[in-house]
């Protein structure tokens, strides 16, 4: 349904009429010449997507969306269409000259087609500056401008409104950092009165864009800034660019003036049951270590509680404070997150039994996915020679990263 709804905004915006209005924009998205915001479900009210479009002089309107599931949209309108409501048909996209990408598009109204963008389609428009759109042997061609901060501007206005709703939506194209907590001073109360205290986890970075993959549950309840350290540096702020719950997966993002020469490669091969894997993180920062740690271990099961497949068993040691941290093979390629290990007090009580060296981490299969809805450039690898431990933990000191923040002790305890 917020198709349908997408549609009508986008046709208010070509200032066609004839079609019943959606509730929207809610806030704003304005980047270069392109215009937008959140909107609703026509039918029940609830958030579906946010929008932007641009004119064109050649007649057309082009116009991105990502909805709440994090899909990717791309629509074409023209007041000269003529289509049938539901009618298919292809177009053949070129970015910059490259190869020829076929889309399925429907016609959602007489005036407008629009297409479900595949992952890595979504990643070239971003980077684009010139797009040429083929349909029924028609060339439309079109120049791309402010894509990449159009793109960052759609996903935070995604990302806030189903964090914050509806009420307080604002300009998506200012990605305002949190407020700093008061310095020296013992954390401020929480909403509700609840004290804060201090949490920390780990994240890796995925690009030399700075983008930075940790738990869910790591920032989960932060309140103020959210800080990155690399041993050795200055803490810098980090914005949440994405999170999933269900996955306890979230990006962060380093301030812009960053710049990452070094980032973790996800391995593009399946890891096997037996294989070796070395886990690094800061475990019980400040009580043990202010470095990370390394442990070692090899993949227990391709599977984890009640044969969840998104998971990893790994032997390696892990503790409070590896949340996010990268999960390598002997060659230094990431092949999971550590997310958790198992809980023994339950499990003993239970079993009778007190579990040992069980531990989780999600398999990259499902950090792909995320990494592909957040339209993050990301890189993969085929294992190489294998290398000392010594070696991959000092390849890995560049983008392993202290992820921390003040948190309720409410959130702190759903850890």
């Amino acid at each position: 349904m917020w198709l349908r709804s997408f549609v009508v905004a986008f046709v208010i915006q070509v200032m066609l009429a004839g079609l019943v209005h959606a509730a929207g924009p809610f806030g704003t998205i304005h980047v270069g010449s392109w215009n937008g915001g959140a909107f609703t479900n026509d039918s029940t009210g609830a958030f579906s997507h946010c929008a932007a479009s641009t004119p064109y002089a050649n007649g057309m309107t082009l116009l991105v969306g990502q909805d709440s599931n994090n899909a990717w949209l791309l629509g074409f309108a023209n007041p000269a269409f003529r289509f049938k409501k539901g009618e298919n048909l292809t177009i053949d996209v070129t970015f910059d000259g490259q190869a020829e990408v076929r889309l399925f598009a429907t016609a959602f109204s007489e005036v407008m087609v629009s297409s479900v963008l595949p992952t890595n389609v979504a990643r070239a428009f971003q980077k684009a500056s010139l797009m040429v759109a083929v349909a029924r042997g028609t060339p439309f061609q079109f120049s791309l401008t402010s894509t990449a901060p159009l793109v960052a501007a759609v996903s935070n206005c995604v990302t806030r409104v189903k964090a914050d709703g509806l009420d307080k939506v604002g300009d998506f194209t200012k990605m305002t950092a949190k407020p700093q907590a008061t310095p020296d001073k013992q954390a401020a109360p929480a909403a509700g009165g609840k004290p804060a205290r201090a949490k920390s986890g780990t994240g890796f970075v995925v690009s030399t864009s700075g983008h930075i993959v940790t738990n869910h549950h790591v920032i989960d309840g932060c309140v103020g800034d959210i800080k990155g350290n690399l041993t050795g540096e200055a803490a810098m702020v980090l914005r949440v660019v994405s999170s999933d719950a269900n996955n306890d997966l979230a990006l962060l993002q380093a301030p812009s003036t960053t710049t990452f020469k070094d980032f973790a490669r996800i391995r593009d091969r399946s890891i096997r049951s037996g294989d070796s894997v070395v886990a690094i993180g800061f475990p019980y920062h400040g009580i043990l270590t202010s470095d990370f740690t390394v442990t070692t271990g090899i993949v227990s099961s391709l599977s984890g509680m009640r044969n969840d497949s998104r998971f990893l068993q790994i032997s390696a040691p892990v503790q409070p404070g590896n949340s996010g941290g990268p999960l390598f093979d002997n060659t230094g390629q990431v092949v999971g997150v550590v997310t958790a290990k198992i809980p023994a007090l339950r499990i003993a009580v239970a079993t009778g039994n007190i579990p040992e060296n069980i531990n989780f981490a999600i398999k990259t299969g499902v950090l792909r996915d995320f990494l592909d809805n957040s339209v993050v450039p990301y890189q993969t690898a085929e294992p190489k020679s294998e290398l000392k431990t010594t070696d991959v933990a000092a390849n890995a000191r560049p983008y392993t990263m202290l992820i921390s923040c003040n948190a309720t002790e409410q959130a702190d305890a759903k850890r």
